[in-house]
């Protein structure tokens, strides 16, 4: 069974969660958020959040062990972009844009082999 969680519009590009995401993707639940709360990036930060949330989904509404979760898929996409603007030299405009990133985690169980 598939559990996923969702954080939308984080201040930060998906160029710079992508390099975070792929250090866990694959890795069991549990390991995953030890990585990522050592790693300094602030990133890493964000991503935690949302995995440990998809791990408490799991436990709390498919009464799944988190010891058996592992990352089956993370994906950072791109949110929307804050267009705002500096005043450049000789009057004029120099645009600045703040991107934002989506991030989806899904957990499945792994199956034991028999």
């Amino acid at each position: 069974m598939d559990v996923r969680a969702r954080t939308t519009s984080l201040l930060i590009s998906p160029r710079k969660l992508r390099l975070v995401i792929d250090q866990v993707r694959g890795m069991g639940a549990k390991q995953a958020a030890t990585v990522l709360e050592y790693m300094p990036k602030k990133g890493a930060k964000l991503v935690r959040k949302t995995l440990l949330s998809a791990m408490a989904n799991a436990e709390a509404n498919h009464d799944l062990n988190p010891d058996d979760l592992y990352v089956k898929s993370i994906t950072a996409d791109e949110g929307p972009r804050l267009k705002r603007m500096k005043a450049g030299a000789r009057g004029r405009y120099k645009p600045r844009v703040r991107r934002m990133a989506h991030v989806t985690v899904v957990l499945a169980e792994r199956e034991e082999a028999s």
